[in-house]
């Protein structure tokens, strides 16, 4: 049997689980996440009727593999496309038609979750939620080809013993996590100083309900000269099955800077402002005063670049793999999907 843990139940996780469950046939997959979802930053809410992806938008069709996960692997059933373009504002909120891409924009009806649920459904894994994982243990007395791995949760739960591991969490909490491994220092330190360098965008976002429709021609706004305030303005009526008909919710996302001074902020004077800054751009004084809220700050939203691959290979050769959407050096959804089955077919190779 092939014992393998991952920590961290994010897009990547969910499809090296996928991958290593049909490819493996003694695999035995753990995995391990923290909160009580799933699929990491591409997160979906849901409110009476209303339903609502708060992190990460959509997904695109920029990669084959990805495209076959989705439309061929997966059951496409409530799966959707935003039809309406992608515009741009620029630091004086002046609005400009931008250019209507070719890729798709996908996510369900019942949100980007279902990216996840749908993939550790096809599995036999067992996924274990509300489980945080404070320390990583290597058994001193596995030989070099066989290095074996535990988990402590912060309960003091020992999981495992694992023949390979697999970590899914962001960047600086991957290195954090690493910092408490108890293996070879040299090579520990190698891969938790690139890890280090990895920069983050952070992205504090406000969602804002409307009991009224907007009469818009785009999906989206997104900050073309990354000089304003606000990052990107969607309209979550775009995407089928999320707002009822009269009803309007915008996902409004604060750049990194505004998003780092304000993170510990008032919740109540962030949304105001982020409320007030919409209202100028759309200029509709109606967006003043929403009727219900919602909000999620990102303190790591995105990867602004990737991570050396030199330390991760070495690091593999411990059976200690990394994945993610940093890994692939792209905050994307589609690229944490590709690398994640990326990740599994040198976990293949390797068994």
């Amino acid at each position: 049997m092939t014992r393998i843990g991952i920590v961290g139940a994010g897009a990547a996780a969910a499809a090296a689980t996928y991958a290593l469950d049909e490819a493996i046939d003694d695999a035995s997959v753990t995995v391990l996440e923290k909160s009580r979802g799933v699929c990491g930053r591409a997160a979906t809410r849901r409110r009476g009727d209303v339903v609502y992806d708060y992190g990460a938008n959509y997904v695109k069709s920029e990669d084959d593999r990805v495209v076959d996960l989705l439309t061929g692997t997966l059951d496409t059933d409530g799966l959707v496309d935003v039809e309406e373009p992608i515009w741009t504002f620029d630091r004086d909120g002046t609005v400009s038609e931008g250019r209507d891409a070719d890729e798709h924009k996908w996510t369900y009806r019942q949100g980007l979750t279902q990216i996840a649920k749908r993939l550790f459904a096809r599995t036999d894994a067992t996924i274990r939620q509300e489980t945080r994982i404070d320390r990583l243990i290597r058994d001193a007395n596995a030989g070099p080809a066989d290095p074996q791995w535990r988990l402590e949760d912060d309960d003091g739960e020992t999981w495992g013993p694992f023949d390979v591991l697999c970590l899914n969490p962001p960047a600086p909490q991957t290195a954090e996590l690493l910092r408490s491994a108890a293996w070879d220092a040299d090579v520990r330190t190698s891969l938790v100083d690139a890890i280090e360098d990895v920069p983050y965008r952070t992205v504090w976002t406000g969602v804002l309900h409307y009991p009224f429709e907007l009469e818009k021609p785009y999906y989206a706004l997104v900050n073309a000269d990354k000089d304003h305030e606000i990052g990107w303005v969607a309209r979550e009526e775009c995407k089928p099955g999320h707002i009822p008909e009269g009803e309007s919710l915008l996902i409004v996302q604060a750049n990194h800077d505004w998003s780092v001074a304000h993170y510990d902020d008032d919740l109540g004077e962030n949304i105001r402002a982020l409320a007030a800054m919409t209202v100028d751009i759309l200029d509709d004084d109606r967006l003043t005063d929403p009727d219900w809220t919602d909000h999620q700050g990102w303190r790591y939203a995105q990867p602004e670049a990737g991570v050396l691959e030199g330390p991760l290979r070495a690091a593999e050769d411990a059976n200690l793999y990394c994945l993610g959407d940093w890994v692939a050096g792209e905050g994307r959804i589609h690229a944490a999907l590709r690398n994640g089955l990326d990740v599994s077919e040198r976990i293949v190779l390797s068994r």
